[in-house]
């Protein structure tokens, strides 16, 4: 098909984020959208184009003193009657238009109409980051080609609603099980019900008191619930197995084994089975090209409540910041849409920090 990122549509972020949005690019389906985009940015000649699966990397290599990184997601869940776009007013709504196309407008306008920016820059297209680990792009860039995630500093284009989120929290999964004896529920007293007795690691989560942290002037409030329980095999059989489902969001000043420790801690008398971690990001706002880029802002930044694929370039030594024009209270919603003028601002901001002297 004729690549709909034509030009005229390149010069104008607004109208960029329309047209990314409707290449549809549901997880596992992005070959569409990555091929659109690297044809127009292999146009740009000031840009060295690479290619891993349905990521697409481009980087300046101006011989700059600092290289910065500005990283955005193709991907998308799956529609839910919200495709193609649709303007109303000053607000574009479709899948993806607050996570994450209009900040992966930004970050494609960028690259093609900045060819000599104040650092060296590499701008990541990638996929999967909606789904399992294993997929991320940005996971298999750092196992194919880790030269390429080289950087002093990191911008993810999440959606924040124009404001900077530092860092992220860590989460971690672990399910809690309570075991029992089966018995007929006829004379349930031959039994030890395991559903009954998952009820006061139940009570522990509702009386739980989650820390406020703050770090560099960013305050991460963490979380711990019951997320999914599940017990029973029969309408007429006490269960002897009940399988709470805990998730944790923890501040990233604790790692993700000291995250362990503390829900052990908590579920003492409990068997407990992590499932899933990631550690956190801590606010990355002592780096240069950082505190230059909250300058251009002019705002202060917030702690990101959530996690991010900032920790996958913290895990790597890079600071990094989330950054971009969508609300992500929208994210994932069936009425998903961003403001235009959240658009035009981000992107003026970007365009003052990346191309001033």
């Amino acid at each position: 098909m004729e690549n709909p990122l034509t030009p005229e549509v390149l010069a104008d972020p607004v109208a960029l984020t329309r047209a990314l949005v409707d290449i549809e690019s549901v997880s596992r389906d992005e070959k569409e959208i990555a091929d659109c985009v690297e044809e127009v940015l292999r146009t740009a000649p000031h840009l060295t184009v690479a290619r891993h699966s349905n990521t697409i990397m481009a980087r300046t290599d101006l011989g700059r003193a600092q290289r910065v990184v500005l990283a955005g997601h193709l991907d998308t869940v799956p529609l839910n009657n919200n495709f193609p776009s649709s303007v109303q007013g000053d607000l574009i709504y479709g899948c993806g238009t607050s996570d994450m196309k209009s900040g992966v407008a930004y970050a494609l306008h960028l690259a093609v109409s900045v060819p000599e920016p104040r650092y060296d820059v590499t701008y990541f297209f990638y996929e999967a980051e909606e789904i399992e680990s294993r997929y991320n792009g940005l996971t298999l860039v750092a196992q194919a080609h880790p030269e390429w995630l080289t950087a002093d500093f990191a911008v993810l284009l999440e959606p924040t609603h124009g404001v900077v989120e530092a860092g992220c929290q860590g989460t971690m999964r672990a399910m809690v099980s309570s075991t029992g004896r089966r018995a007929h529920s006829a004379r349930s007293w031959n039994g030890v019900n395991a559903i009954h007795g998952i009820g006061g690691a139940i009570n522990r989560l509702a009386a739980y008191q989650a820390r406020m942290v703050t770090i560099d002037g960013c305050v991460y409030r963490e979380g711990m619930n019951a997320v999914r329980i599940s017990g029973g095999v029969a309408g007429n059989v006490v269960p002897d197995l009940c399988e709470l489902e805990v998730n944790y969001r923890f501040a990233p000043d604790r790692t993700a084994e000291q995250a362990e420790a503390h829900v052990r801690e908590v579920f003492a008398d409990y068997q407990v089975r992590v499932t899933d971690s990631a550690p956190g990001a801590l606010p990355g706002l002592t780096a240069a090209p950082a505190r230059e880029f909250l300058t251009a802002v002019g705002a202060d930044p917030i702690g990101k409540l959530g996690w991010t694929d900032v920790s996958r370039f913290a895990a790597l030594g890079i600071p990094a910041l989330n950054f971009g024009p969508g609300d992500p209270n929208l994210a994932h919603a069936p009425d998903e849409h961003v403001e235009i003028g959240k658009i035009r601002d981000g992107a003026a901001t970007l365009h003052r920090w990346l191309a001033s002297d």
